[in-house]
């Protein structure tokens, strides 16, 4: 977390929010408002969205009762997302404080909101959050098919992928399955844990153990290939991506947890 909070303000009333954002301004402690919502789906969608493109929210100043969802339904679907943001409840009514707690809210102010009690609030929850500890990355898992039952296949036991006709190919050390995905997908899915060598094949950088020209099956003609280890197989690397394939394997880190 940065020494900045950024928060969200969810409250249906404009007047409600202004107010909050005056005093967040005076508050001792950094923040800043990132964004403001009037309803708990587009408070969530922002969350979400803010959490897909890095830049989580530390925080959310909630009131409970809003048209749709109200906050209590919020604070549970906030708590799911993987970089959770704290949440302190504003609200003009008492009685939900007990809920509140069980979901394990920052704090519980009611309105008026006082500075004083803002501030303190605030505070509390910066120190809770630079004493956590940073979460690891999340490491991408494949779903696929065997013999009739998905298998969850997580991304650092996979060797390579190659497009098969209307499928795609998984290959680790002990198993191939069947993905119902496209390259490109998957490509995107994996990140740069894969080198794309062909049209047809994206390879683990740790796996590629050999780069040389060898003669094609089909016609006998010399092309470029790059073997993949554990496995021994052979997979054919197109002209224009020999450069990059040849300088990944000078340059990567050997370990296959990279």
């Amino acid at each position: 977390m940065s020494e900045c909070l950024r928060i969200m303000v969810v409250d249906d009333e404009p007047l409600a929010r202004l107010r909050l954002k005056s005093l967040l301004q005076q508050c001792e402690c950094p923040n800043e408002v990132v964004h403001e919502a009037g309803d708990a789906r587009t408070a969530l969608s922002f969350a979400e969205a803010a959490q897909g493109d890095g830049a989580a929210l530390d925080l959310v100043l909630l009131d409970i009762q809003m048209p749709g969802p109200d906050g209590l339904v919020l604070a549970q679907r906030l708590r799911a997302l993987p970089c959770a943001p704290a949440v302190i409840f504003v609200t003009a009514h008492a009685e939900h404080a007990l809920q509140a707690f069980e979901l394990e809210a920052v704090d519980y102010l009611t309105k008026p909101v006082r500075l004083d009690r803002l501030t303190a609030a605030l505070q509390r929850c910066a120190r809770r959050h630079l004493a956590a500890p940073v979460p690891a990355a999340i490491e991408p898992v494949l779903v696929a098919q065997d013999r009739g039952r998905l298998v969850r296949v997580p991304a650092s036991q996979v060797i390579y992928l190659k497009a098969e006709l209307k499928y795609v190919t998984l290959r680790t050390a002990e198993h191939s399955h069947v993905l119902d995905q496209s390259l490109t997908e998957l490509e995107a899915q994996l990140g740069d844990r894969f080198v794309r060598v062909h049209r047809n094949a994206l390879v683990a950088r740790w796996a590629m153990s050999t780069l040389e020209r060898r003669a094609d099956d089909a016609d006998g003609a010399e092309t470029w290939a790059v073997q993949v280890q554990p496995v021994g197989d052979w997979l054919a690397v197109s002209r224009r991506q020999v450069a990059l394939v040849r300088e990944v394997m000078a340059g990567r880190d050997p370990s296959p947890t990279a």
